[in-house]
């Protein structure tokens, strides 16, 4: 299986990150909105994927937040996975969840966001 980068396709502002990530670091991936596939082949809820991105890798085990994020950079061109692993880096990875978090938790504020993303912010949205 080919990995897959599953997104908020509601929210303007996952949509605006993954432009990003499509125009710059080119993920060897399949990336789309969990609105458009059948997320539960994957053991996922429209909550899951609402609060945080998922990344399903070419084993179909199922990361989520910023290890997703991780994963993802692992499988990009160079420099990208240097990242992804020192992002997944014991003590450099908690740091990069609680970033994760906040953002997660106010994307409504940031640029590109949709009334759809303050639709789903919370404190604890991973």
């Amino acid at each position: 299986m080919r990995p897959l980068l599953i997104f908020d396709g509601d929210c303007g502002f996952c949509t605006a990150s993954v432009d990003v990530i499509r125009r710059w670091i080119r993920p060897d991936c399949a990336i789309e909105p969990w609105q458009n596939i059948a997320i539960e082949r994957f053991g996922l809820t429209p909550d899951d994927c609402s609060t945080a991105v998922q990344y399903v890798d070419s084993e179909r085990r199922v990361h989520d937040g910023s290890r997703a994020v991780m994963r993802m950079l692992r499988n990009a061109p160079a420099p990208w996975p240097v990242i992804g692993a020192v992002g997944d880096a014991p003590g450099i990875a908690w740091v990069a969840d609680r970033v994760y978090r906040w953002i997660a938790a106010h994307r409504h504020r940031l640029p590109g966001s949709t009334p759809a993303c303050a639709a789903v912010a919370a404190p604890e949205a991973a």
